[in-house]
């Protein structure tokens, strides 16, 4: 399974990256992009991901500008410390919603939906 992670914040980044790396055993994590503008050129210079892993408000902007501008087919889970974009995530390929800061068993049954 191949992996995007957008995420700003470096301890989120590996928490998500541990959660991963123990749950998900055939992955191959991409890329991390920390800002709209990396995650845009990454979008673009690579092959779509299985799954998107992604923070809404990341160093330039919010995540939602990164899926207005380049079109995404593949499930996206999308953490957060705000509640309030929960609308907006499930209108953009999102199938799951962690909210920070989530266990492990949030981050497994958002799992079992992207199965």
């Amino acid at each position: 399974m191949r992996i995007l992670i957008l995420e700003d914040e470096l301890p989120a980044y590996e928490k998500i990256k541990a959660f991963i790396e123990k749950n998900i055993p055939a992955h191959e994590i991409m890329g991390w992009a920390r800002s709209v503008s990396e995650a845009k050129k990454f979008l673009t210079d690579h092959p779509e991901p299985n799954l998107i892993f992604s923070d809404i408000e990341l160093l330039d902007g919010s995540s939602f500008e990164v899926f207005e501008a380049h079109k995404v087919e593949c499930p996206i889970i999308f953490s957060t410390a705000f509640d309030q974009y929960l609308f907006q995530a499930f209108q953009t390929n999102g199938i799951a919603y962690l909210l920070k800061p989530y266990s492990e068993e949030n981050f497994q049954e958002a799992l079992r939906k992207y199965h």
